[in-house]
């Protein structure tokens, strides 16, 4: 069983990092100006900011479920998206952008100590930390879109560029 534990972990936080699939989720608010962050492309449903804040309302909707909590789920998709169009400060937004990248960090220390394959209602923790990870990924790539919309991909430390 340790192999296939070990084989889990690290298939469980490649998925919540993006390790090998995609820019790291991490990284894809790394160097980006705060005030391109709050801005909203033409046509574009979301600034970068927007979708963070999203990013970060579910995953942390998840570590509260992970710790035994039931938190509500909004009534409408429009209460999982918190907060204005752009920060209001630099400080602001690499606030933010540290709590999302703690939260990750958290989540996949998270998942090498859970037991995957609980049931926590109709769902188990595996399954949470894998609806976390798709939902991330799925952002992510719309990040690094508006990124390149903005003129402000890659960052500086580099990343895929296609």
């Amino acid at each position: 069983m340790g192999d296939d534990r070990k084989t889990l972990d690290k298939a469980v936080g490649h998925a919540l990092l993006g390790t090998g699939a995609h820019a790291e989720t991490k990284m894809v608010f790394a160097a980006l100006n705060w005030k391109l962050a709050g801005m909203r492309p033409e046509s574009a449903p979301h600034s970068v900011y927007q979708l963070l804040n999203h990013m970060l309302y579910w995953q942390e909707w998840v570590a509260n479920w992970l710790d035994g909590k039931r938190p509500p789920i909004p009534k409408h998709a429009s209460g999982s998206w918190p907060g204005d169009t752009g920060p209001a400060s630099r400080e602001e937004w690499e606030r933010t952008v540290r709590r999302f990248r703690n939260g990750l960090e958290d989540l996949t220390r998270r998942s090498r100590q859970a037991d995957l394959f609980a049931k926590g209602g109709t769902k188990s923790p595996l399954e949470m930390l894998h609806t976390s990870a798709s939902h991330n990924s799925y952002h992510a790539g719309q990040v690094v879109l508006l990124r390149q919309v903005l003129g402000a991909w890659p960052p500086p430390s580099g990343g895929l560029t296609w």
